[in-house]
This record gives structure tokens, C-alpha cells and sequence, in this order.
């Protein structure tokens, strides 16, 4: 069963192309990119998985972090955001 996991970074290069990143991140099954530096994505994947993933396109200086969510949130976003929370990350 997929679980949805959220990905937050604080990318600190300045002027550095992170596009491999999120090349990497779109690679994830199902994915939804709702806020500037926070992904939420359903994979079957575990978060050392997912990192192992992605930790090629950071540097030493960034921070990233990955969160198993479920679907019991409350927020600010556009319904197609909540359509898409709401079909994609389990109960």
C-alpha cells in the first residue's frame, strides 16, 4: 500500500540549479508540488529510500526533510490541492 510522505528543503546554494531535484522528486509515482519548498508524494517507498533518491541533488549545506502525513490535515490551498491530498494520501 503507497504511503504519502511531504518533502521540505531549505535549499541554501545561492544561484545553484536544483532542477535535478526536482526531476528526482517528479520520479515518485504520484506527486503534487502545492508550496514553494514542500512536495507531497505517494510511493511505496520508505523515507531512507526517498533520500537516498534525492541526497545526490543536495549540498552538504542544504536541509531536507521527509514526513510520512496522513490524511487528517487542515490548511489553506486550493480545492484542486485538497482533491488531490484527498485522493492520494491514506487515511
Amino acid at each position: 500500500m503507497m504511503k504519502a510522505y511531504t518533502i521540505n528543503y531549505d535549499l541554501k546554494a545561492p544561484n545553484r540549479n536544483y532542477d535535478g531535484l526536482f526531476v528526482e522528486i517528479k520520479k515518485s509515482p504520484k506527486w503534487w508540488h502545492f508550496l514553494e519548498s514542500t512536495w507531497i508524494i505517494a510511493t511505496d517507498e520508505t523515507p531512507s529510500q526517498i533520500w537516498n533518491r534525492l541526497i545526490a541533488n543536495l549540498d552538504k549545506n542544504d536541509y531536507l526533510l521527509i514526513i510520512e502525513v496522513k490524511d487528517n490535515v487542515q490548511g489553506w490551498l486550493p480545492k484542486e490541492a485538497w482533491d488531490w491530498i484527498h485522493a492520494n494520501v491514506p487515511s
